[in-house]
């Protein structure tokens, strides 16, 4: 049950849309859900090829000792990207936006509720398990079931589980793979693979890999300084998962930015893929773990344009990025970073 669901009206979104005369912006071309009640059977009609929603929370983050913030970025995104220049090239008329996760109440229960920080944390790990994970892989397994793909805008990088695991299992009902198990990309300063500690968003991709639903892992532009050796490890043993260094690509240009994305869907190419990019990855956006060094928006926007281009592509989830963190830091383009990517995603597989 999607009990923290909340579905846009098509006049919810004209009213963030500045309309202007002799123009289209996509917030007169997207389409919404009618009824609410009858999600499945509007996703099977609809002539849209891609379901847009949004995550925006940080419980995940703060279950994995990050700074809340991540739930503000997806109203700055839809500003903007309802805003976007309906056009021969981007019609909007390829998505339909659902409405996003509000788990306002959970986190505001959290924090009324713990004593003390490792309390809080164990909360929030505990709300990821058992909130979180099951209502977005219902969503996703909804979505998946009905022929479309699914453009998930987070939150933090937890999410990235109930992704691969709906994706897996509506693959699996479908009858398009012979087992619950798939693929995933990842564009990251970090691996996201550490122990399985309790729910967080630093684990997703070990919890699904473990749990048999990630069959192969890629990951492009792992920050040597932030990843711990335990990690790599594990990476390292691995069969099944192939990663790059931003040091190897940027610094000692052992192979350059196109050629990681091409050796990590060449790996993974055997399966469907979800695609992932986390934006704490792309240098001076706003994040828990922002960082001063790392890819470009450019080089950010040639991955989305790339993903768009694989026929193998199951699911796109774009996360961690916020307008504004618990800190009082703040920076007013992330939303419209996010929209430029999820543009030129879809631009390029149409």
């Amino acid at each position: 049950m999607l009990n923290h669901f909340k579905f846009y009206t098509k006049q919810d979104l004209l009213n963030q849309t500045r309309l202007r005369r002799y123009e289209t912006k996509l917030g007169e071309k997207l389409r919404v859900v009618e009824d609410p009640l009858k999600l499945a059977e509007a996703l099977a009609v609809s002539s849209a090829r891609f379901v847009l929603f949004g995550i925006p929370e940080s419980i995940g983050i703060q279950a994995n000792y990050g700074i809340g913030g991540a739930e503000t970025a997806w109203p700055s995104f839809i500003q903007s990207f309802v805003n976007i220049q309906s056009s021969d090239k981007f019609t909007g008329e390829e998505i339909m936006l659902t409405g996003f996760f509000d788990f306002s109440e959970v986190m505001k229960m959290i924090d009324s509720h713990s004593k003390s920080p490792d309390e809080k944390v164990d909360a929030c790990r505990h709300a990821v398990a058992n909130i979180l994970d099951d209502e977005v892989e219902e969503l996703v397994k909804t979505i998946i079931g009905s022929g479309k793909i699914p453009i998930a805008i987070g939150g933090g990088h937890n999410n990235c589980y109930p992704i691969i695991k709906g994706s897996a299992k509506a693959l699996h009902k479908l009858g398009k793979i012979a087992r619950p198990q798939i693929n995933a990309i990842n564009v990251d300063a970090h691996a996201d693979f550490r122990i399985m500690e309790g729910r967080h968003s630093g684990n997703g991709f070990r919890y699904a890999m473990e749990e048999g639903y990630l069959g192969k892992y890629a990951i492009v532009g792992l920050h040597e300084n932030y990843n711990p050796q335990s990690m790599l490890d594990d990476l390292y043993s691995n069969i099944n998962i192939q990663y790059s260094f931003y040091e190897d690509i940027f610094m000692h240009e052992r192979l350059n930015f196109m050629q990681s994305l091409a050796q990590a869907f060449s790996f993974t190419d055997d399966q469907f893929t979800i695609v992932e990019l986390d934006l704490d990855a792309v240098e001076g956006v706003l994040s828990s773990a922002m960082t001063p060094s790392g890819i470009s928006a450019i080089h950010a926007r040639q991955y989305m344009n790339f993903a768009g281009t694989n026929q193998q592509i199951t699911a796109i989830h774009i996360c961690e990025g916020a307008e504004r963190l618990q800190n009082g830091l703040e920076n007013g383009h992330t939303g419209k970073l996010i929209a430029y990517l999820v543009s030129d995603f879809i631009k390029s597989a149409v």
